[in-house]
């Protein structure tokens, strides 16, 4: 705003959107809010204990040695009127109940899809959906995995042609930006309808 004695300079002051990052177990919630913080990303990332045996599937995902335990944060400045602050959410189903605090307030969400494991992200699918929060899928695309287009994911996962199914590599900055821009636009459209 600028002030009666200044020479209609305005200070502005940027909008922030609270995003969540979901998806299943080991699909890269963290790494992607890591690659593209602006800011030392919060993990609460904990070495995994015998706990996980027997309850957590590590199939697809055997070398994994950490989880997230809470949540994941980060926060990406997109322009001088628009900031995002990343929630990443736990990706097994023992930690699920942290969602529902975690989407308090969000107003979008990436969906994070590993092809090698795509069922892991039914229940975030399922969750947004029912919630009437927009969301995109975003598929991690692994080294180790079979290249798919969006569109066979998109058939896969049944979802509405209106959802963005975007391919990224979650460990590169640019990939990562490029996903969360999508969300903003899916945000911006879902709130001009």
């Amino acid at each position: 705003m600028a002030s009666s004695d200044s020479d209609d300079t305005q200070t502005i002051v940027p909008s922030a959107l609270k995003i969540l990052i979901a998806g299943g177990f080991g699909a890269g919630k963290t790494t992607l809010v890591g690659s593209v913080s602006e800011i030392a990303p919060l993990s609460t990332e904990e070495v995994m204990t015998e706990a996980s045996y027997g309850v957590d599937d590590l199939s697809g995902v055997e070398s994994k040695t950490t989880t997230t335990v809470a949540l994941d944060f980060g926060r990406i400045t997109i322009s001088s009127a628009l900031v995002l602050y990343l929630f990443g959410t736990p990706g097994q189903e023992r930690f699920w109940f942290m969602w529902e605090e975690l989407s308090e307030g969000a107003l979008g969400a990436v969906v994070l899809a590993d092809t090698r494991r795509l069922e892991t992200c039914f229940a975030a699918v399922d969750f947004f959906e029912r919630r009437g929060v927009p969301f995109i899928v975003a598929v991690n695309c692994f080294d180790d995995s079979h290249a798919y287009e969006p569109g066979e994911v998109r058939d896969a996962l049944s979802l509405d042609p209106a959802i963005p199914v975007v391919l990224c590599d979650a460990r590169e900055r640019e990939s990562s930006k490029q996903v969360l821009l999508t969300l903003v636009n899916r945000v911006a459209e879902r709130m001009a309808a």
